[in-house]
C-alpha cells in the first residue's frame, strides 16, 4: 500500500515537472519564432538601407563627375580665352 502511494506521489510530481517543461519549451519556441522575424526584419531594413545607400552614392558620383566636366569645360574656356589675348 505505501508502495502504491509513493508511486502515486513519484508519478504526480514528475507529471508536473514535465509540464513545467513543455511549458518552459513552448515558451522557448514562441521565443526563437519572434527572433527569427525580427531577424528577418533586420536583414529586411538593412537591404532597403544598403539600396538608398546605393542610389545616394551613384547620385554623388554623377554630381561629382558633372561637376569635374563643368570645370574642365571653364578651364578650357577660360585657357582659350587667354591665348586669343596674348596672341
Amino acid at each position: 500500500m505505501q508502495t502504491i502511494k509513493f508511486e502515486l506521489i513519484v508519478s504526480g510530481v514528475l507529471s508536473i515537472l514535465v509540464g513545467i517543461v513543455a511549458y518552459f519549451l513552448k515558451q522557448l519556441i514562441t521565443d526563437f519564432k519572434k527572433v527569427k522575424e525580427d531577424v528577418t526584419e533586420v536583414r529586411n531594413t538593412t537591404e532597403i538601407i544598403k539600396t538608398e545607400f546605393k542610389g545616394m552614392n551613384d547620385l554623388v558620383h554623377q554630381r561629382i563627375d558633372f561637376l569635374d566636366r563643368r570645370v574642365d569645360r571653364l578651364e578650357h574656356e577660360t585657357f582659350k580665352f587667354y591665348e586669343k589675348k596674348q596672341s
